[in-house]
């Protein structure tokens, strides 16, 4: 998500929180009552304006501008784009995954960060991967959600998509955190962070190309499917980062004793 979207989105999260929340279903038609806590929507009128609002500024802008891009470029290009941007989150997430008491992420993060940004060139190529020190990822929200704070209602923000509530708590944070934030404000620099949130969000769209119009053809009802997958994407990611928090059994422990840690790790991860 871009340093611009970042900046409006704190407000458009308050404004959603004033706006016309959805009536609940009596409690005594079950089966409506259930759904409707299932889909914990209740800023549902708020949500739809935003995404029909997107759905258009997508259609008539972002998609046209998304295909030329598709039509320029390669996806070797387009990867190392994406590998770029993920390399200028890195400080950010090594800061979410110390706070978040999860030091081999942490570590990881920082060797990636390190080894991409020098030999990758800032990231546009993975050095690090080829060493063995694969991409990891974090945010505020998933730091939050390991410490139990519950997601709250779904929300969907204007120009920054599908969220809910505890994740976007976070954007502020990350604005702090993006590694140009501190350095003194001037005109290369506002050309620097406005071109890169161009080129990530239009890069993003034409990965995400492929899936988007096959929703849209197929789902009778994109707008629940989105909101579906937001969900699963957050609860997957949370899941990945809590499996890979496992203690490495010291290498003094017997056999024995590290075969029988690693079944526990396995009972735990599942």
């Amino acid at each position: 998500m871009g340093i611009v979207v970042k900046s409006v989105a704190p407000l458009l999260a308050v404004g959603a929180l004033l706006a016309g929340c959805a009536t609940a279903p009596p409690q005594s038609n079950h089966a409506a009552y259930q759904a409707y806590e299932q889909q914990n929507d209740p800023l549902k009128p708020f949500n739809k304006v935003s995404y029909h609002f997107d759905n258009k500024l997508d259609t008539y802008v972002l998609k046209p501008i998304a295909l030329g891009y598709i039509d320029v470029t390669t996806p070797g290009i387009r990867a190392h784009v994406a590998d770029f941007m993920s390399n200028t989150d890195a400080p950010a997430q090594l800061l979410e995954f110390m706070a978040a008491g999860k030091p081999r992420d942490a570590g990881t993060t920082l060797v990636r960060f390190l080894v991409n940004s020098t030999v990758g060139i800032g990231g546009l190529f993975d050095p690090a991967g080829a060493l063995g020190y694969h991409q990891v990822y974090t945010d505020l929200g998933l730091t939050l959600a390991g410490y139990g704070v519950p997601e709250g209602p779904y929300l969907y923000l204007p120009f920054a998509g599908p969220s809910d509530l505890r994740d976007a708590t976070g954007i502020p944070a990350s604005i702090v955190l993006t590694p140009t934030f501190p350095a003194p404000p001037s005109t290369g620099l506002t050309i620097f962070n406005y071109g890169s949130d161009a080129l990530s969000v239009v890069n993003t769209r034409a990965q995400l190309h492929g899936t988007i119009s096959n929703i849209r053809k197929t789902s009778l009802d994109p707008y629940a499917t989105f909101r579906s997958l937001y969900r699963q994407h957050r609860a997957a990611l949370l899941k990945d980062i809590n499996k890979r928090d496992v203690a490495t059994p010291p290498a003094w422990y017997s056999a024995a004793q590290r075969k029988a840690m690693r079944h526990e790790e396995y009972d735990a991860s599942n």
